[in-house]
């Protein structure tokens, strides 16, 4: 699997819970326009609901942590769908290594992330959990393998550098108005985090508080995070 998954190509993932996955949609339309990007003949989706229910099923689940990845060759992209235990992410507040990159293609979640390992792994080497990845001057863009979104006591702030568009995010982010929450998006910079009294991120596995970044410390908005929780968990799930 590694020189499948390692190479020219792209994936999703998702959690799945009783057969059902939030955000289904912006999964199959990610996935679609990615191969049309990479390979230019696109990818049906009920083609992956089809191949996704079959592997869910020959692993005897309902619930697991699933990807499904595409890569070439370019005339024909073939999809392959990976079944995994399934896995939450922690409630307790997370902290970020800020490191020197940024993802090329950002908004593509392709594959051979080689850099994204890399600093993951200097994170926590160095008693972190993430890696938080920034452009020149400091200006945040994502998380290694999560989105940022910062608390400035009267809007979520979505950094405004080229970045993934998580699925989970992309859940929240419209939801968020109808719980009495501002969104905005703009540039977020390093040197500029004490305009921020809180902090969260999130990626398939759900969402979390931040509690550092390097030695920035922020304090846990228990009512932020109970708001956004409940956006979140009541989004509709989707019957793969």
């Amino acid at each position: 699997m590694p020189a499948l998954t390692g190479g020219y190509g792209h994936f999703t993932a998702m959690q799945v819970r009783d057969g059902r996955v939030r955000g289904l949609d912006h999964h199959l339309t990610r996935l679609d326009r990615a191969t049309r990007e990479l390979f230019g003949p696109g990818l049906d989706g009920e083609r992956i609901r089809s191949l996704t229910r079959q592997a869910l099923d020959a692993c005897g689940r309902s619930d697991a942590a699933v990807r499904v990845y595409v890569y070439g060759p370019a005339d024909a992209p073939t999809p392959m769908v990976v079944v995994n235990e399934p896995i939450d992410m922690p409630s307790t507040a997370q902290s970020l290594l800020s490191v020197p990159y940024e993802r090329p293609v950002a908004h593509l979640k392709h594959l051979g992330g080689f850099a994204q390992g890399y600093y993951v792994r200097l994170a926590e080497r160095q008693g972190f959990t993430e890696a938080l990845l920034t452009g020149p001057g400091g200006v945040v863009a994502e998380g290694a393998i999560t989105n940022i979104a910062f608390w400035d006591g009267s809007s979520v702030v979505w950094p405004n550098r080229p970045a993934l568009l998580g699925i989970t995010m992309a859940v929240l982010e419209p939801r968020l108005a109808a719980y009495g929450l501002k969104s905005t998006h703009r540039e977020v910079n390093l040197a500029g985090l004490d305009a921020y009294s809180a902090a969260f991120i999130m990626n398939s596995r759900g969402i979390a508080p931040v509690g550092r970044i390097d030695e920035r410390e922020f304090a846990v908005d228990a009512e932020l995070m109970k708001v956004v929780w409940r956006a979140y968990e009541e989004a509709p799930w989707d019957v793969i």
